[in-house]
């Protein structure tokens, strides 16, 4: 049963994959998720059902339109087997995280980590593919977060103190984030990366919120010294920072908290 429950939920997991899949494209550039059927992104002809079948119709047709020949781009099937074994994983593992008990929360927490997984993709796909934070995923995120904390605090199952505690977080994050995006001449930091910070911040609280963005911090230094030895980029290109935030952000929610305590034992 717990098998059939999972390829179940693997399905769905496919299904949303290509909605977001939609969502990172057409946010960038046609501004609405839901203008209109699929079609190709290079002729522009829409497609059939036959042809929109996640990840099964880019198998069938061999990684190429069926109208125009030109190749599918990599990200639609990448989005939509992540976003499976997102959903796979929330439902064998994921549920348990951060679980609250009793009726509605046991559904309710775990649904709300679920959406944020799949915003936190959507801005990872976006930035690394066109170099920007959509205001709409930011918006969405953000809204997201901060109704959600409101309803835990309004029935007392969060703190007024956590609420404020997030809060600071988000404009302390979001005041930093400002001043790299203007000292760096709106050219080396993504305002985008800005309009992120609140929803990092709202999300994470202190002190995960600076063990988050550390980790993301670390990891894009890490790999952009890679990238230049390896010859893909030169001293002085910059890369998207929104890919290794989310990074961070999973990081700080999966070991924050361990992470901060070890940290600071050793300065003790």
């Amino acid at each position: 049963m717990n098998l059939i429950l999972g390829l179940i939920v693997g399905l769905l997991g496919l299904l949303w994959g290509s909605f977001l899949g939609v969502v990172v494209y057409r946010t960038v550039n046609e501004g609405s998720p839901l203008s209109g059927r699929s079609r190709c992104d290079k002729c522009k002809k829409k497609l059939s059902w036959w042809q929109n079948i996640p990840l099964i119709s880019f198998l069938l047709l061999r990684g190429k339109c069926f109208y125009c020949k030109k190749p599918i781009d990599w990200s639609y099937p990448l989005i939509e087997s992540i976003t499976a074994v997102l959903f796979v994983w929330w439902f064998v593992v994921g549920r348990s995280f951060f679980l609250l008990a009793g009726s509605p929360w046991s559904i309710v927490q775990p649904v709300f980590w679920l959406v944020v997984g799949m915003a936190l993709l959507v801005v990872f796909l976006t930035d690394l593919k066109f170099g920007v934070i959509s205001d709409g995923v930011n918006l969405f995120l953000f809204s997201w977060v901060l109704f959600y904390r409101l309803i835990l605090v309004g029935s007392g199952q969060m703190m007024m103190a956590d609420l404020l505690n997030a809060v600071l977080s988000a404009i302390v994050l979001t005041g930093f984030f400002y001043c790299l995006w203007w000292f760096t001449k709106k050219k080396g930091f993504g305002f985008g990366d800005v309009k992120f910070a609140p929803s990092i911040g709202l999300l994470l609280g202190w002190p995960r919120t600076l063990v988050g963005v550390m980790a993301g911090f670390i990891i894009g230094s890490v790999v952009g010294i890679l990238l230049i030895f390896w010859g893909k980029k030169k001293f002085g290109q910059t890369i998207p920072f929104g890919p290794f935030l989310v990074v961070g952000i999973v990081v700080a929610l999966l070991w924050g908290n361990d992470l901060w305590n070890w940290y600071m034992g050793m300065l003790q």
